[in-house]
C-alpha cells in the first residue's frame, strides 16, 4: 500500500484565459498569466492511497463521493497516470486508489476551484508514482482543467497555448519571493455554485461571439508582452492597468456571447467603480481587479496600500448590526488610518448592504503545490480502509 497527501493553490488569472481550439486536449485560444495564491489562506487537499486491498477506484470531493466514470476529465487523468507509472514503478492490474479531496473555500463559485482540485490530484497521483518532471503534471493537471497547468508553479505564471499536449504548458515568470509586495484581496460576493459553468461559458462564446476571436488574434499576446514587462520590472501602475482592461475585455466577450452570459453583478460593480475612484483620487493605481467567471472581486495590490483599501470596504460594506466585514488570512491595522474626505463622500452616497459581500480573504503570492505526508497521520484524508475519515 501507498499513501500520499498533498496541497496544491489557487491561481487568480491577470491576462485570461476563455475559450478552447481544441476541447478534448484543453489547448486554449490564447496564451494566459495569473498569480498563485499562497496555500495558507486559500488551497486544495487531497490524499490518495494505492493498494490491491481496494476492489475499485473510489474518489470522495468535500465529503460527497464523485463517480469517477462519470467524469471523463477525471478518467483521463487517472489514465494518463497509469501510463506513464508503467516506465517508473508500475501499476499492477489488481491494484486500485482512492483518492479524497478538499477546499478550503467555496467550490464552483468562481474562485478557482476546479485548477487548484486538478493541479492537487495530478501532483498527488504523479509524486506517488514517482513522476517528477513539473512540465508533465502541469500537461496532466490542463488536461483535467485547463486553469490547473498554472497551479504546479508559484509566484507569477504564464500558460503558452501551444498547438498540441506537449507545447501547451506553464512556464514561471517569477518567482513568489521576487515581487514580495504583491498582495490580493479576494472579495467573496457569492460562494455559491455559479449558473454557467466556465466548461459551458466558453463554448458559447467561441460559438456565437466574433469579439472572442479578435481577442485571441490582436489583443492578447500584446497584453502579456506588457504585463510581463511591467513584473520583471515591478511596474505596478502598468501591472494594474493591463490587468483591468485584460478583465473588462474578457466580460465584454461574456455580454457579446448569445445568450449573453452575466457573471458579474452589481456588487462587482460597486467594486469596480471604488477602485477606479481611488485610482482617480489617489492619481496613480492603488490598487486593480479582476474577475473571473463568477461575481467575486480580486484585488491585486502592493503591500503598503492594502489598509487604505480594507478600510474603504469595510466603509462601503457596513453591516447592519454594527460589525465589521470579516478579514480573513493576512490581518491589517486599520485603526489609525484616515480616508480623504472625498472618498467618505463618495461612498457613503453608494453604501450597500453589509451582507451583500460575504468576507474578505486577505492573501499574497505564494509557491506551487507541496506534499504534507506519505503517511496517515493527521493530515491525511483518508483512513486505512481507503475511506474517508469522518
Amino acid at each position: 500500500m501507498k499513501i500520499i497527501t498533498a496541497q496544491a493553490p489557487v491561481n487568480i488569472a491577470v491576462i485570461k484565459y476563455w475559450g478552447k481550439k481544441d476541447e478534448n486536449l484543453i489547448i486554449p485560444l490564447n496564451d494566459s498569466i495569473s498569480g498563485t495564491l499562497s496555500m495558507e489562506h486559500l488551497c486544495a487537499t487531497t490524499s490518495i492511497a494505492f493498494s490491491n486491498e481496494f476492489d475499485s477506484n473510489r474518489m470522495w470531493l468535500n465529503n460527497v463521493e464523485v463517480k469517477i466514470e462519470d467524469n471523463k476529465r477525471l478518467v483521463r487523468c487517472i489514465e494518463n497516470v497509469r501510463k506513464l507509472a508503467e516506465s517508473t514503478i508500475g501499476w499492477p492490474s489488481d491494484h486500485h486508489i482512492r483518492i479524497c479531496s478538499k477546499n478550503n473555500f467555496p467550490t464552483a463559485a468562481g474562485l478557482a476551484s476546479s485548477a487548484a482540485g486538478y493541479a492537487c490530484l495530478c501532483y498527488a497521483l504523479c509524486k506517488l508514482f514517482e513522476i517528477n518532471d513539473p512540465k508533465i503534471i502541469s500537461s496532466l493537471a490542463r488536461l483535467g482543467s485547463g486553469s490547473a497547468c498554472r497551479s504546479i508553479y508559484g509566484g507569477i505564471v504564464r500558460w503558452i497555448a501551444g498547438y498540441d499536449h506537449q507545447t501547451s504548458i506553464a512556464r514561471q515568470v517569477i518567482t513568489e519571493n521576487e515581487w514580495p509586495e504583491i498582495r490580493i484581496l479576494v472579495c467573496v460576493v457569492n460562494d455559491h455554485r455559479k449558473d454557467t459553468s466556465s466548461t459551458f461559458g466558453m463554448q458559447l462564446s467561441c460559438q456565437t461571439s466574433p469579439l472572442i476571436k479578435y481577442r485571441a488574434e490582436h489583443v492578447v499576446l500584446e497584453h502579456c508582452d506588457q504585463i510581463t514587462k511591467a513584473i520583471m520590472e515591478r511596474n505596478f501602475e502598468k501591472f494594474a492597468e493591463i490587468t483591468m482592461k485584460d478583465s473588462n475585455q474578457f466580460h465584454a466577450i461574456c455580454q457579446d456571447t448569445y445568450p449573453p452570459i452575466r457573471y458579474m453583478n452589481d456588487i462587482s460593480w460597486s467594486i469596480v467603480n471604488l477602485i477606479h475612484f481611488i485610482n482617480n483620487l489617489f492619481g496613480y493605481n492603488v490598487a486593480c481587479y479582476t474577475f473571473d467567471a463568477g461575481p467575486n472581486a480580486c484585488i491585486y495590490c502592493l503591500d503598503n496600500n492594502v489598509p487604505i483599501l480594507i478600510k474603504s470596504i469595510r466603509r462601503m460594506f457596513q453591516k447592519s448590526d454594527g460589525t465589521e466585514l470579516a478579514i480573513n488570512g493576512i490581518t491589517y491595522q486599520t485603526d489609525q488610518i484616515n480616508i480623504d474626505q472625498k472618498l467618505c463622500d463618495y461612498i457613503d452616497i453608494r453604501k450597500r448592504m453589509g451582507d451583500d459581500l460575504k468576507y474578505i480573504i486577505s492573501t499574497r503570492l505564494g509557491s506551487g503545490p507541496k506534499i504534507l505526508s506519505n503517511q496517515y497521520d493527521s493530515n491525511c484524508l483518508l483512513s486505512a480502509n481507503g475511506l474517508p475519515k469522518n
